[in-house]
């Protein structure tokens, strides 16, 4: 329905402003197809119902946040970052991800360490500070990888990449270690031969 002398306009029922049609969503269920209320006074309840429904479950409420053009608020740091900062999300209504990359990566790590070794951050960061940043095999490049027992579990320390994975190419085994260390200083280790085919190695 229109305004006497505005035929493409209507009265919002809560504002009481008359207003353009294109300023109210559609309702095909009322007789001119549009809501009663215009989008800006639906946008208030809304928000105002929101802010209701979250302070009375103990939640925080979202403060809306102007972001401008080509920029995303994540909601897990607060930042507002450009949009090379984010993954990309098919599924999401802007086709990005929730959270930033930074974000992601720290959620990623923080389930990694949980589930693969129980550890926390903040328990795993405390062990490499521990450590000077360093680890414990070489001294000299940065610790980042977790090491652990892979029969008991139990995590041993931080190493660098190469010396963790040079003692999981050893097969974790002490024995072998030693022999490849002896090997190193010249002192190779070899098996003696006991009888046809049969050799015995060096304890």
């Amino acid at each position: 329905m229109g305004v006497a002398g505005e035929p493409n306009a209507k009265q919002c029922r809560k504002c009481q402003r008359d207003l353009p049609l294109a300023a109210f969503a559609r309702d095909k269920n009322r007789r001119d197809g549009l809501q009663v209320h215009c989008r800006g006074c639906v946008a208030g309840y809304s928000a105002a119902h929101y802010r209701r429904r979250r302070e009375a479950l103990g939640k925080p409420v979202r403060e809306k946040v102007d972001v401008p053009a080509g920029h995303k608020l994540c909601r897990s740091c607060g930042e507002i970052k450009p949009h090379s900062e984010w993954h990309r999300n098919a599924t999401a209504s802007d086709g990005l991800a929730t959270c930033c990359r930074t974000c992601k990566a720290d959620r990623g790590r923080q389930g990694h360490l949980k589930r693969q070794y129980g550890l926390t951050v903040t328990e795993c960061d405390e062990m490499i500070a521990s450590q000077m940043g360093l680890c414990v095999i070489c001294l000299k490049a940065p610790a980042v990888h977790v090491d652990h027992c892979h029969e008991t579990g139990r995590v041993r320390g931080v190493l660098c990449f190469n010396c963790n994975s040079a003692i999981g190419k050893l097969g974790d085994d002490p024995d072998a270690v030693r022999r490849a260390a002896a090997y190193l200083e010249g002192s190779s280790w070899k098996p003696t031969l006991v009888a046809p085919g049969v050799y015995q190695l060096p304890s």
